[in-house]
């Protein structure tokens, strides 16, 4: 028997996930540059290395694409350009960093060979011919992924863990950036055999809005790191796949790939034909052999649009029609130690806001990201007071701080910005320049 929506909605507006946005004022509000004075910080000596990876034939910009210090818990991601920044201690003098891409070949360069600037890291495609799956002792796609749910205890992380990540999100008006926030956040994480939710604590952030872009609006993104958090599919199954509401979903198998030279396999869902409300459709990265997920690509249904907008909306003037056009999802985990963990997730919502007695429409795209740059055990499993921890109902942009600095971020690792949020920053430094 199939779940109620009713109870599966419960879920997904728990979350207000992973884009709800909040529409604040009907006034125009003055565009403002906020910033703090500089103080005065200990100073860790990194080196940091910069460059784009590349698919080796195609010259095409690999997104995501991960990279790790062998032997360390040091790791970043490229961003949607295909870009990547690396720091490392001054003192790391040797080392192997490991970058990898679903689909392609490892790549393992020496740290000495990196240069500081300007570095193109290509990666051959993996050939397989195993274009037919057969997978041993399951019958189906769908009986795949429910021993991969069941085998979370088993592949990854026991122990309670403490994480560093870099978060960023961004609010742009068709292409211009109004709104962009970035965190650094101590994570402490949970067994992933616990139902315990995560607790995440702000370290440091900064953020820059502009509203006088925004028509007669500010539009706000709330649950900060939690958005992405939550992407955590195998620690957060509930928000996708619970047992009653795999049932609502019908799964078959693509095209198996490979990483590490490891066998994939690659799972399509989609919701039943028979379920009317939206629920989500993508592709599971499944290992062959442990069953573990190793990345999931997905997106909400919004055929719908005015049930895919109650989802998210939480206010808007009576005198606008907002519906979202595009709702996308995307989680990676890495292996440490034979143990797998969450690494990296990002969220992307696209809407359009329909205004009485206007001839055109306002388009926005709203996006947040997370990677995990350092992790260590925590031994003693512990937690940050109540306190001190961040709420889920958070909204960064009227919590964080910053750009001032130049050296802002110092040795923490974090997501090398897209040329079109480089140059916003450029232009915030710029302002603030003038300030002085």
């Amino acid at each position: 028997m199939k779940t109620t929506y009713r109870s599966l909605v419960k879920y997904l507006f728990t979350l207000k996930l992973v884009a709800c946005f909040l529409f604040l004022g009907n006034g125009v509000i003055t565009a403002k540059i906020f910033f703090q004075e500089k103080k005065t910080q200990t100073k860790v000596e990194f080196k940091q290395y910069k460059g784009t990876v590349v698919d080796s034939k195609s010259k095409r910009s690999l997104v995501f694409a991960n990279f790790s210090i062998d032997g360390t818990n040091i790791s970043t991601v490229t961003n949607t350009e295909g870009e990547f920044l690396l720091k490392v201690p001054q003192s790391m003098k040797e080392g192997r960093v490991l970058v990898s891409f679903l689909g392609y070949e490892t790549k393992i360069i020496k740290l000495m060979d990196l240069k500081a600037k300007k570095n193109r890291i290509k990666l051959s495609l993996l050939v397989t011919e195993l274009n037919e799956i057969s997978v041993n002792g399951l019958i189906d796609a769908k009986g795949l992924v429910e021993v991969m749910l069941d085998k979370k205890s088993e592949n990854y992380f026991d122990d309670p863990t403490l994480m560093i990540g870099f978060y960023r999100e961004s609010i742009k008006k068709r292409r211009r950036n109004v709104s962009l926030s970035e965190a650094v956040v101590n994570i402490y994480k949970t067994s992933y055999a616990s139902s315990k939710v995560d607790a995440v604590q702000l370290y440091k952030s900064r953020k820059s809005t502009d509203y006088s872009r925004l028509d007669t609006l500010a539009i706000k993104l709330q649950g900060g790191p939690f958005n992405t958090l939550f992407l955590d599919i195998m620690k957060y199954p509930e928000y996708i796949f619970t047992n009653e509401s795999i049932d609502n979903y019908v799964f078959s198998f693509d095209h198996s790939t490979r990483i590490n030279d490891k066998l994939v396999y690659v799972v399509n869902f989609s919701q039943d034909i028979t379920i009317r409300e939206p629920l989500y459709r993508g592709k599971l990265f499944i290992d062959a052999d442990r069953k573990i997920l190793l990345s999931a690509i997905y997106s909400l249904n919004i055929t719908d649009k005015k049930k895919a907008a109650k989802l998210f909306l939480k206010k808007k003037p009576p005198y606008s029609k907002v519906w979202p056009t595009a709702i996308d999802y995307r989680v990676d985990y890495r292996e440490k130690n034979g143990k797998w963990f969450y690494s990296y997730s990002n969220a992307v919502l696209k809407f359009k806001v329909n205004w009485d007695k206007k001839l055109f429409n306002s388009v926005y795209t709203m996006s947040c990201e997370m990677a995990i740059t350092d992790w260590s055990k925590n031994e003693i499993n512990k937690m940050p007071k109540h306190k001190d921890r961040m709420k889920s109902s958070i909204i960064m942009v009227d919590e964080a701080i910053g750009f001032a600095d130049p050296d802002f971020w110092g040795e923490y690792n974090i997501i090398e910005p897209e040329k079109s949020i480089e140059s916003a920053i450029k232009k915030i430094k710029k302002q603030l320049k003038e300030v002085d």
